[in-house]
């Protein structure tokens, strides 16, 4: 039932067969599907109770992509017996005026808003001849956008954890060790179920121990393999190995199908750190991270580094590039590794380096200490060269006065880190697109958060478990943040601005209120000077002036503040320039997709040039969340008798058989091996190398690879 498309509107419907001639296109998707209109409500439809028309059309809203709520109810007042009720759509009327604005601190904001006034309902009525319930009225069409299947669950209607669900949870505290919020967390999402559990106290307490053993059956590598072969079911996973002269593993990197879709959204910027190190191995952890529309941290891919050295890096980042279909970024902010550096300008020449200035910083503190102290002049010099001073000469004459006045030896760290001031100046890194970031803070947050799930004895199996956790964590907290960015509306300070609406309907929150503090901005600047095109804006607190051009016939606008180049917003003063040449919207092409609501729709491809298919189990989810429903009334309904039990019994029992013969026919064969491209390294020299894996069932053995050193 997950196949309704969120762009669907019903009208009031007087007769279900004219509707079952419809189908809708599935944006997300992009495939044509017909929909299943089996639950759409229609007039004079009946039910038992009161309780199954709510679980109906609150089914019928879970596909359709909404949420409900119960609003009036009539009562008879002779036996207290409902005679109606209204079900809306949970964006029906209008949130109240909240009588306690005025009382709100400064600085805080009020509720937000989320309904529209939408008429979308099911009102039933008791027909006393029958004793059912009858829909007397239904309206199926909004004013709003429906939700996409993977944000609905999201809604208040829809939460909810079955009761099997439940008892696993309690079971699964005991047999896991998880916090049980975590293992709800885990159950909730589970794909094949946990229906089969059967198993003493003692055998869960010994679960995940026996496991990890099995995992590691086939040596650490052996398992490493058959762990990228499961995630190998999606033909948009990427791994690879690097090898030495002895065909032993020295570095991995891999990246999901998520990761790659990610980075064909947001892969502009990336920033790479290798400053964490996991278990007792000590093996560097490297993570490309970047920033989604919403200014989170999303992961592109991953890799743990034998050394680091410059072979090695140029091995890492050209894979890299090779999984995200040789899309090069904009920019890579780094620490200051020259290793690193060196294989940057080999495989990315046209990419901007930056560099971390959170890095500098620390290490400004750890080798001129005794300068560089918080509240020193030393300090307010260098903060400013990293920060403040926009043109070069500029720049060049505050570092000089910065190294006479404080007696800076010619020896210092000071001079080796002028020598990268391009990678880390504001005066040049102003004109290199960033999306905000100057630091690889990100990466460390990542690297924060995966230590936590962590200890010094796991192996590399468990290892990715954790770290697929952490993947999953932070892939949640995106789809919540993009739920509310559908749900809840924009907070307009001037509700009849055009270019406002403009930028609260494309934007995501995050960046639509940091455009409307530019808004604010603009309305206190004024053009002191106007030529052919050229522009004079400034502030009336700041004297500091903006040089603006402006082409009425392109709509073009160029400050040399360049925050659009950098951010990829309009600044104040742009759009001040804008108004005087009375253009009231955000021309098109000022307007990013990476920070737009919509920043994920479009067709990303791997680097097969095939569609990525996010979740390969998506079909299987559909399938499984529309019988499982149906099969527990059943089962329900059949434990009510020993006859039914015994007949859906022998059901289930000549019906398992029969889908696994299907199941044989359509797989025949099973898996087969496959074989994996890894580059070996002999000297300075790549050879190409085949490199076989375990198959399925890991009755092979491993050829060609052996243990990690």
């Amino acid at each position: 039932m997950n196949s309704l498309s969120e762009n669907l509107n019903v009208s009031k419907i007087p007769i279900v067969e004219d509707v079952e001639k419809k189908c809708v296109k599935n944006i997300q998707h992009e495939e044509h599907r017909v929909v299943d209109y089996t639950y759409t409500p229609h007039l004079d439809m009946e039910f038992e109770s009161e309780a199954a028309a709510y679980e109906f059309y609150n089914e019928y809203s879970r596909v359709t992509g909404f949420g409900i709520r119960r609003e009036y109810g009539n009562k008879s007042r002779k036996d207290g017996t409902l005679t109606s009720r209204r079900f809306t759509c949970f964006k029906e009327g209008m949130q109240n005026v909240d009588k306690r604005r005025n009382l709100i601190k400064e600085g805080r904001e009020g509720r937000v808003e989320t309904r529209t006034g939408c008429d979308a309902r099911m009102v039933i009525s008791l027909d006393r001849k029958i004793g059912k319930y009858k829909v007397v009225d239904f309206v199926g069409q909004h004013n709003h956008a429906l939700l996409p299947p993977g944000y609905v669950n999201m809604v208040r209607s829809h939460r909810r954890i079955s009761e099997s669900q439940t008892s696993h949870i309690l079971v699964g505290e005991k047999k896991s060790r998880l916090k049980q919020k975590v293992f709800r967390k885990e159950v909730s999402n589970e794909v094949d179920g946990m229906d089969g559990i059967g198993c003493t106290r003692q055998e869960s307490k010994n679960y995940l121990p026996t496991r990890r053993m099995r995992s590691l059956m086939y040596g650490e590598v052996g398992a490493l393999l058959m762990h990228f072969k499961r995630q190998s079911e999606n033909p948009s996973f990427f791994y690879d190995f690097q090898l030495d002269v002895e065909q032993q593993i020295t570095n991995v990197f891999w990246a999901d199908a998520q990761m790659i879709n990610d980075y064909g959204c947001f892969g502009d910027v990336v920033t790479f750190d290798t400053t964490y190190k996991i278990n007792k191995d000590n093996r560097p952890l490297g993570v490309f991270v970047g920033v989604n529309n919403h200014k989170q941290m999303v992961v592109f891919g991953a890799t743990l580094l034998y050394d680091e050295t410059v072979p090695s890096f140029q091995w890492l980042f050209e894979t890299f590039l090779q999984a995200m279909g040789g899309e090069k970024p904009k920019t890579i902010l780094t620490d200051q590794d020259s290793a690193m550096a060196t294989a940057i300008s080999l495989v990315m020449p046209e990419t901007f380096h930056g560099l971390c200035t959170w890095r500098i910083r620390e290490n400004a503190m750890r080798h001129v200490d005794h300068l560089y102290q918080k509240g020193s002049q030393v300090c307010s010099d260098f903060e400013a060269c990293i920060d403040l001073h926009e043109e070069e000469g500029e720049f060049l004459n505050a570092w000089n006065v910065l190294l006479a006045e404080h007696n800076v030896l010619k020896d210092s760290w000071l001079h080796s880190i002028f020598q990268l001031k391009e990678k880390w100046a504001w005066a040049y890194v102003r004109k290199k697109f960033t999306a905000g970031m100057r630091s690889i803070q990100l990466s460390e947050s990542f690297n924060s958060e995966l230590k936590n799930h962590l200890k010094s004895d796991l192996n590399l199996v468990q290892f990715f478990t954790h770290f697929e956790r952490v993947v999953n964590k932070q892939r949640n907290i995106e789809s919540e943040a993009d739920y509310k960015s559908r749900h809840e509306l924009p907070k307009l300070k001037m509700k009849r601005a055009p270019m406002l609406v403009q930028a609260g309907n494309i934007y995501t929150p995050t960046i639509f209120e940091e455009f409307q503090e530019e808004y604010e901005e603009y309305l206190g600047t004024c053009v002191k000077n106007l030529e052919e095109g050229l522009y004079v804006v400034t502030n009336y607190d700041n004297s500091k002036e903006r040089m603006v051009i402006g082409n009425l016939v392109d709509q073009n606008v160029v400050c040399d503040c360049h925050k659009f180049e950098t951010y990829g917003i309009l600044c104040s003063h742009a759009l001040k320039v804008l108004d005087v040449m009375n253009i009231k919207l955000i021309p098109h092409h000022y307007i990013l997709k990476r920070w737009t609501r919509d920043a994920r729709l479009g067709n990303n491809q791997d680097l097969k040039k095939k569609h990525i298919e996010l979740d390969i189990k998506a079909h299987f989810m559909e399938r499984y969340n529309e019988l499982c429903p149906r099969m527990v009334k059943l089962i329900h309904k059949a434990s009510k008798s020993h006859e039914t039990y015994t007949f859906l019994s022998k059901v289930y029992e000549e019906s398992d058989k029969t889908i696994d013969d299907m199941l044989t026919k359509k797989f025949v064969g099973g898996e087969s091996l496959e074989t994996r491209h890894a580059s070996v390294s002999i000297g300075n020299e790549k050879i190409d190398n085949n490199v076989e894996t375990v198959d399925v069932d890991g009755e092979k053995s491993i050829k060609k690879l052996r243990l990690f050193k």
